[in-house]
């Protein structure tokens, strides 16, 4: 006979499933990218780093990042986040606009306030790395 989970179980599965697995997995990273490049190509300061670029190759490359960034079952096979943004003149504004971004397209997708903290304090680790700051890391 198969009983539900008490709170307590249902909490400790919660816990042990991966930011990814919480969020939705595969369905639930296309769409937030998706979202979050439209957002970002309608946006007159961020739309010019993506000029000269394959925005479906950059969709791509980002559902397969943040899908490994939030411990789905993928591994990131793209240059590293510096080799990345090396060069292109992106600052700390630039990069707290693309969260701001993201952060409205978690909201979009009706994710939990915990989940979408989750999700943007793994990505805001990587701001050095985007922006080419060798201070920290």
């Amino acid at each position: 006979m198969f009983t539900a989970p008490s709170n307590n179980a249902r909490a400790s599965m919660n816990e042990d499933a991966s930011l990814y697995e919480r969020i939705g997995g595969e369905s639930t990273v296309r769409k937030l990218v998706d979202t979050l490049y439209e957002r970002v190509m309608a946006d007159e300061v961020l739309a010019p780093f993506f000029e000269h670029s394959s925005v479906e190759g950059i969709r791509r490359m980002q559902r397969e990042f943040l899908a490994a960034a939030l411990g789905g079952p993928i591994v990131y096979a793209g240059k590293t986040l510096r080799e990345a943004h090396s060069g292109r003149g992106i600052t700390r504004e630039h990069f707290s606009r693309f969260i701001d971004h993201l952060m409205a397209a978690l909201k979009a997708h009706d994710l939990s306030d915990q989940d979408a903290y989750d999700v943007i304090s793994r990505l805001n680790t990587s701001v050095d790395a985007v922006v080419g700051d060798t201070t920290n890391g």
